[in-house]
């Protein structure tokens, strides 16, 4: 009964084996270019490298993870070091030249000011006369002195210091 069966079927088994072969095939091909992908995967993470699991170059590349941490920690303090230099530094200067009495000749006079990065620092002033040269210095903080006037020129050279930009070194 079982061949009769068969025997009357077999066109209809022969196509639905012929068809499920035929899947079978497209499906192995699928799952070689798979592989394939993967290999060259894994041969990407393991270049250049004789680790012989996994395992291995996750441990190491979690030890360049802490080397490389250090550094950038490293690498930030030192940044905020020199932030912190940068605003204690004198990098703004104004100066103006001036002549401080109307009948001696040439601007000989001047006031020079040199302000940290929060305008704090010194104003220095050269009042040139026949009979010599008298030397003032003035504290400054934010940008004016607490305890002793200012004149118009040392105000202008607070001014401009405040205004200049930072020098590029080429």
């Amino acid at each position: 009964m079982l061949s009769s069966v068969i025997k009357n079927y077999a066109e209809i088994i022969l196509i639905a084996l012929s068809v499920l072969v035929l899947i079978l095939f497209v499906w192995n091909i699928i799952l070689q270019v798979k592989t394939g992908r993967l290999k060259n995967k894994l041969n990407e993470i393991f270049a250049g490298k004789n680790a012989h699991n996994l395992e291995e170059v996750i441990l190491h590349q979690a030890k360049n993870m802490k080397v490389l941490d250090k550094d950038i920690q490293e690498l930030y303090t030192i940044s905020n070091q020199i932030n912190h230099l940068a605003l204690r530094s004198i990098h703004k200067v104004g100066i103006i030249r001036f002549n401080p009495f109307k009948d001696v000749g040439g601007n000989q006079s001047f006031a020079i000011a040199l302000l940290n990065g929060k305008d704090c620092g010194i104003v220095i002033s050269s009042l040139y006369t026949r009979e010599g040269t008298r030397i003032y210095s003035k504290d400054i903080k934010n940008g004016v002195s607490d305890k002793y006037p200012l004149t118009e020129e040392e105000e202008q050279a607070i001014k401009m210091a405040q205004r200049s930009e930072p020098k590029k070194i080429n």
